[in-house]
This record gives C-alpha cells, structure tokens and sequence, in this order.
C-alpha cells in the first residue's frame, strides 16, 4: 500500500470521529465484561481531562507513527512510552489544543504542521485521567527534539506495523490477586503496553474496519 493509499486509510477510518460529546470510550477488554461494573458514573466524573497526540509522520520509506520515552526521573510512569500528551489546561479550547500544545512543550513539533484529522476513543488511565487520543498527520521535517524535563527519548515505528493487529501480544498483569490483560507491541528494544497499547488497539481495529 503507498503512502497516499495509507492517508486515504486513515482519514476514511476517523472521518466520523468527533471531540464533540458525547465520546466513545475505548473497550478495556476486560474479563466477564467488567469494563461496565468499573467504570461507574461517580468513577468517570471523578476523572480529569488530558490529551495526547497520535503523530504520524511522512518519511521516504513510508508513514511512521512517533513516540516518545519518558524521563526516568518523573514521578509517574517513568521510563515508559507513550505520546506526547498531559493533562487539560485552563487555557486549552478543546482536546486537539490540548494535545497540540504538549507536543509542542514536550518535542517541540509546532503546532502549525500537525492537521489532525480525527479521534480515537477515550480511555480511562489507573493514574485517574480520562485521555482524548488525538490523531494528525505532520507535514514537513519539523526539527523535533527532546524536552529533557520530561523526554528521554524520541522514536518512530512504521505506521503499517503499529497499526498490523497480528503484532498485538495480550498478555496478563498480577494485581492484588486479580489478573488483569493487557495489550503489548513490541519494536526493536521498545516495549510498547499498558495505556499507549491500548490506544493503539483501538486504533488499528478502526482502520482494519476500513
């Protein structure tokens, strides 16, 4: 598939996404269908609004989608990937503001290059947020670069193999007594899981609908 069959994918894929309420929530899939009896309305009001950005990328070899590693001195989540994203401002007009202001803070891509072009579904965080991922395809060569406060790492991954579910390991975490499942994508020496994989799951079944 060229690059220009894999946009035209993509944006078919999120063309009836909106940030408008009321927003899809992203399936846990959890076991006995636990989603509905954890996610109970005084859990979900108790959740704070953040964001992240779904960057995809043209290079010469084709579409990438970037991530970012965490700083290992951070309180929360150290080490780990995700997209460049926090929680919502004051100042943020929407989720797309949010998103396109904490890339900008974190690896300095300007929001000028980013056209987003749609939404994955919501997803609730254990660390009690509620995250809008936002997608955007990023024109040009912005020159990206690490804020080291909170950034240790930039990197890319093919957009074919990200997105390819056969690439998706569900595997099982521990807690209290209680197995949890969780989706991992492994590329390269980069463990992709948790929150981020779970983003990317929801993100590749959209376009495998496609």
């Amino acid at each position: 598939m060229t690059m220009t069959d894999w946009e035209a994918r993509l944006r078919r894929a999120l063309a009836d996404t909106s940030e408008q309420p009321p927003r899809p929530m992203a399936r846990l899939e959890l076991p006995l269908n636990m989603d509905k009896l954890l996610l109970t309305p005084a859990l979900m009001k108790s959740l704070r609004p953040a964001a992240v950005l779904a960057p995809v990328i043209r290079r010469p070899g084709g579409l990438t989608l970037m991530f970012t590693v965490r700083a290992d001195h951070l309180r929360s989540h150290k080490g780990q990937i995700s997209f460049p994203g926090g929680r919502r401002d004051e100042g943020d007009a929407s989720s797309a503001a949010n998103a396109l202001r904490e890339a900008e803070e974190e690896v300095a891509l300007p929001p000028a290059s980013v056209e987003v072009i749609g939404y994955l579904d919501d997803y609730p965080t254990m660390t009690r947020y509620l995250v809008t991922p936002v997608v955007g395809i990023v024109s040009g060569e912005p020159p990206i670069h690490p804020c080291e406060d909170e950034v240790a790492e930039i990197f890319e991954v093919p957009l074919d193999y990200v997105l390819d579910l056969k690439n998706f390991e569900r595997k099982l975490l521990s807690n209290e007594g209680l197995n949890v499942p969780f989706f991992e994508v492994n590329w390269g020496r980069h463990r992709i899981w948790g929150a981020t994989a779970g983003m990317l799951w929801n993100f590749a079944n959209k376009v495998a609908a496609v």
